[in-house]
């Protein structure tokens, strides 16, 4: 006898006195009922037709709706192709002011959202993110010891923060006029709740928190005075800072800056003319990269993303071009006796 044949007085016989088999149960003698799906023509043919044809449904609603949102994007690198604030490149100012000139000739639908974009920036590479991390588990900022002195925040992300800094202006009448931007909860609410956090104030005040430290090298302000007019946007959760240190995967990246959302302007940007104050701080010549600036809106399905409209019409269309063949072959090689 042998398997689950076996019993006590046999295992007793054979010398170890104990038995391995498993309990005689259901789950563990494998005897649960299982159910399989017999997968005939009738079955299979329709089931593919019918995903095609809802797959391509989708994608068509997805790609209609991604050509529908508008996206206004202008580089202002200042070299190469770019015009656009040539003077703070060459010959390179320190700080630098630039203007980027702008017409609407229709309403730009609201919301609108401003981003600004880099281009040829790695910011997946290992050596570049193993230093990011600026909080704990328990609420307090671990920091970088260099020649005896503590860098907060920490790291190569933290260091190489973006610094560059947008004012848009309508042109009404030959007169500027101050379009307002929101940066208030441009962040991932993860990161502001969850992820990051400012250590304990010292007697009311944040920098007290901060003393012994100093900041990164290349921060024109330390972290506890980001933000001058707004104290409770200061030190970790400063709203800036947050999205910067959310990493992009790819090269080529737009990050959230700011949105346009308050008083006339929160149906969006009217037609005219415009003009964006550029504060020319970030250097990319270095590693050939591009900067630009992106105004868009967004729909019920998020940003302007084309491709996953495409990706579901091409899955739908490979469907459906499969049940026909699927039929083709069943109708050519099948028996006359056979159901369908």
């Amino acid at each position: 006898p042998c398997g689950s044949e076996r019993n006590a007085s046999e295992d007793a016989a054979s010398g170890d006195g104990t038995t391995n088999r498993p309990d005689n149960t259901a789950f563990d003698q494998q005897r649960l009922p299982a159910w399989q799906p017999v997968l005939s023509a009738g079955i299979v043919i329709p089931g593919f037709l019918l995903v095609g044809l809802a797959f391509i449904g989708i994608g068509v609603a997805l790609f209609v709706t991604s050509r529908s949102i508008q996206v206004l994007e202008n580089d202002y690198t200042g070299t190469g192709s770019s015009v656009h604030c040539s003077e703070c490149v060459n010959p390179k100012t320190t700080p630098c002011t630039c203007q980027l000139n702008f017409s609407l000739s229709a309403l730009f639908q609201g919301p609108v959202f401003l981003y600004y974009g880099l281009s040829n920036y790695f910011q997946n590479v290992r050596g570049y993110g193993c230093l990011a991390m600026t909080t704990s588990s328990g609420g307090t900022c671990p920091r970088c010891v260099y020649r005896n002195t503590t860098i907060a925040p920490c790291g190569s992300v933290a260091n190489s923060m973006f610094n560059d800094t947008f004012t848009l202006y309508q042109l009404v009448n030959a007169t500027r006029k101050t379009v307002p931007l929101d940066g208030k909860g441009i962040a991932w609410w993860t990161d502001y709740n969850i992820k990051f956090r400012n250590p304990p104030e010292v007697d009311g005040s944040l920098a007290a928190a901060f003393n012994g430290t100093v900041k990164p090298v290349n921060w024109p302000k330390p972290v506890y005075d980001l933000d001058p007019t707004n104290p409770a946007n200061n030190g970790f959760l400063n709203q800036d800072f947050l999205v910067w240190m959310r990493t992009a995967a790819l090269p080529d990246f737009w990050k959230l800056y700011r949105r346009i959302t308050e008083g006339e302007y929160a149906s969006g940007l009217p037609a005219g003319n415009y003009t964006l104050e550029i504060q020319y701080n970030y250097p990319v010549a270095n590693f050939a990269g591009r900067k630009s600036v992106i105004f868009s809106n967004t729909s019920w399905m998020g940003g302007k993303n084309q491709f996953l409209g495409i990706a579901y019409l091409v899955t739908g269309s490979l469907c459906v071009v499969m049940s026909a063949v699927m039929l083709i072959v069943y109708a050519k090689f099948n028996s006359p006796d056979e159901d369908f």
